[in-house]
């Protein structure tokens, strides 16, 4: 495992200890904290050093969590909303918002996917926690066995039926991502909606009963037909839109002619190291494979 793979953007670890979860359910302290506000696929900041009503636009980056009471138009329209735990020692708080309700000016809706934001990692990561969390409190309401009410597990995050007394719990959904070399060549895939000239990593997710072992070379046979070995494990992120896990693998092309499946991609070719295309936005997996694995000689030496 790569020792940073940890502390990519949306894992938790990339904190760096500034945020501390509280057990689920827990009953949430007095007073005022850190909000995160999730509307569609966006988080409300304010700029660095706004607030009492200042404006929000800043520079790439420059912007923050709102702390304290928020505009009235806003809170009474927040569900749910969720005590995280604390951040920077102050109380840190999940709500979402709907579509329609118009952003207040002191805020600002930054996107939360990668390939638009222009928030700082931490925020971003924060931002994704929420939206995970916000996410399963929207979609597990109800048992997905009878339909009735569900309520808290005492100190979890699942959920209990009042019907039924089914237990559930979030539902995390793991895929795998590979990057294939072969010498000074690698092995990359284009998706028809992705911006144009802009190639990644073959992934997908893992079956029912299915290894990540026997997920990677099942996707690399089914996207482009090759025959891979030496798999390597090198780490993991969280991804939450709206809920999964990408777990990242090496490996070594031994065999067999690319061809392209054109149910799920536009396109598949070899691209010398030298001459990569567009590739996926910095805070992803993929482009942490890329960045530090492309070239046979290992980390470092791009």
């Amino acid at each position: 495992m790569h020792p940073l793979a940890p502390y990519l953007p949306f894992n938790r670890e990339s904190l760096a200890g500034a945020f501390a979860p509280a057990q689920p359910g827990a009953a949430p302290p007095a007073g005022e904290g850190t909000w995160i506000v999730v509307r569609d696929q966006a988080v409300l900041v304010q700029a660095e050093g706004a607030g009492g009503g200042e404006g929000a636009a800043g520079s790439d980056g420059a912007w923050r969590l709102p702390r304290g009471p928020l505009p009235e138009a806003v809170a009474a329209r927040l569900d749910p909303v969720v005590y995280l735990g604390t951040y920077q020692g102050q109380p840190c708080w999940a709500a979402a918002l709907g579509a329609e309700t118009p952003v207040p000016p002191d805020l600002q809706a930054e996107p939360l996917l990668p390939a638009k934001t222009r928030l700082r990692d931490d925020v971003l990561s924060l931002g994704g926690l929420a939206y995970q969390v916000l996410h399963w409190e929207s979609t597990s309401r109800h048992c997905p066995r009878c339909g009735a009410a569900t309520s808290r597990l005492a100190g979890e995050w699942g959920k209990r039926c009042s019907q039924c007394a089914y237990d559930h719990y979030p539902h995390l959904h793991p895929a795998v991502i590979v990057l294939v070399r072969d010498g000074e060549r690698v092995l990359l895939t284009r998706k028809s909606f992705w911006p144009p000239r802009r190639y990644g990593l073959i992934a997908g997710f893992l079956d029912i009963g299915e290894s990540f072992e026997g997920a990677v070379h099942r996707e690399v046979q089914e996207e482009v037909g090759v025959r891979i070995r030496d798999l390597r494990y090198v780490g993991s992120q969280s991804w939450p839109f709206p809920s999964q896990v990408m777990v990242g693998f090496t490996a070594q092309y031994a065999g067999g002619d690319v061809q392209v499946n054109r149910r799920e991609l536009e396109d598949a070719r070899w691209f010398s190291v030298r001459e990569l295309p567009d590739l996926p936005p910095r805070l992803s997996i993929a482009r942490f494979i890329l960045d530090h694995y492309a070239i046979p000689a290992g980390p470092g030496s791009r």
